[in-house]
């Protein structure tokens, strides 16, 4: 790559880094081997807008590390740093610097860096920066082919990864302060007086569950932890039963929790209960059109009598499409496998596992 670009021509054009840039893109189109880089900077500044891109300052008052001059070593790369908006986010922004090697396009594709220590509220990871370097020599990047340009592939990858990761923090975030609050709202539930004890008031009666939430004896809820997906929580419940008599005690119990109450979808459910010898089973979509029915399925395929599955959804405001039914799934069975009804089907087929994360109440 030929890199003979004369610093000293741009230099006074440093206060403005739009024009700046332009000039930089025009001398770079004076050379042939560089025309292809210089092109596609003109493209992402139409794409991404002129402020979007500058060349790179490795620290105020130094040259510009992103202009190779005449007496510049051969390896010399060029540098710029693009500023840009998270798609779902656009308060959030992210910089990221690229670098153009010698042999590019021909020979070698560019390297992205994240130079944001925060996305949003959160500090970037170890995991997050490493996977941003590896975009074009990693199978989950972006694949390069020799004489292909290949920023704005890389740059848009680098956008969606950094929106999952940035969604993953605050799902994840919100789970926990779900959490929190659930075991917030239990202990509050432990230790508050009797309510029926206390004087009635039209102000506090639609906020009161109803008095009749005991669990039936000898039932005991599996919790399993909760999944997460762009904000959405999923969380599977799972008891064995002995009765169809007992599952609309079970889910008042559930309901009386006023955390769980408060979910777009509080108890999707299905059940099976074998009595003597007739198989009594129900379902539930909970205003989730056929989530119900779908947690019915995986109780018949799974041949599991006696038990009662339940999934709570809080919604995050992203819709999940299909992915919400696979997590409607998952959380079931997670609770199922819990609660030990997989054991036996994991000993039929050759060893059991491990049951999963969560707890009892």
């Amino acid at each position: 790559m030929d890199t003979e670009v004369s610093d000293k021509n741009i230099r006074s054009t440093d206060s403005d880094p739009a024009t700046e840039l332009r000039d930089f893109v025009a001398k770079l189109m004076q050379s042939s081997d560089l025309e292809s880089v210089a092109s596609e900077i003109d493209v992402l500044q139409s794409i991404y807008g002129d402020h979007a891109i500058h060349l790179y300052h490795s620290s105020p008052g130094s040259p510009r590390s992103g202009i190779p001059n005449h007496s510049s070593s051969a390896s010399e790369a060029i540098r710029y740093e693009v500023s840009l908006n998270l798609p779902s986010h656009e308060d959030i922004s992210i910089r990221i610097l690229v670098s153009i090697p010698p042999a590019y396009p021909a020979s070698g594709p560019p390297q992205l860096q994240l130079l944001s220590r925060y996305i949003g509220a959160f500090g970037v990871d170890s995991s997050l920066f490493g996977s941003i370097l590896r975009t074009f020599i990693s199978v989950s990047g972006v694949e390069w082919t020799p004489e292909s340009v290949c920023v704005f592939d890389g740059l848009q990858n680098v956008l969606e990864r950094c929106e999952a990761w940035y969604d993953d923090k605050i799902s994840r975030e919100a789970a926990g302060e779900l959490l929190r609050e659930d075991a917030l709202t239990r202990n509050h539930i432990l230790v508050e007086p009797d309510e029926s004890l206390a004087p009635s008031s039209t102000a506090d009666e639609k906020d009161r569950v109803a008095l009749d939430t005991a669990l039936p004896e000898d039932i005991e809820i599996v919790v399993a932890e909760p999944i997460v997906d762009r904000r959405s929580i999923f969380v599977g419940r799972a008891c064995r039963i002995s009765h169809p008599s007992q599952v609309p005690l079970i889910l008042n119990n559930i309901m009386s929790d006023r955390h769980i109450s408060r979910a777009h979808h509080p108890i999707i459910n299905a059940w099976r209960c074998q009595v003597g010898n007739v198989l009594h089973q129900d379902n539930d979509d909970n205003e989730e059109t056929a989530a119900g029915s779908r947690l019915a399925h995986l109780l018949s395929i799974l041949e599991i009598n006696n038990v009662l599955v339940v999934v709570t959804r809080w919604f995050g405001g992203i819709h999940l499409g299909p992915d919400r039914f696979k997590h409607i799934n998952h959380a079931a069975r997670n609770a199922l496998e819990l609660g030990g009804f997989l054991e036996q089907i994991d000993e039929s087929r050759g060893g059991g596992r491990n049951a999963g994360k969560g707890r009892k109440r």
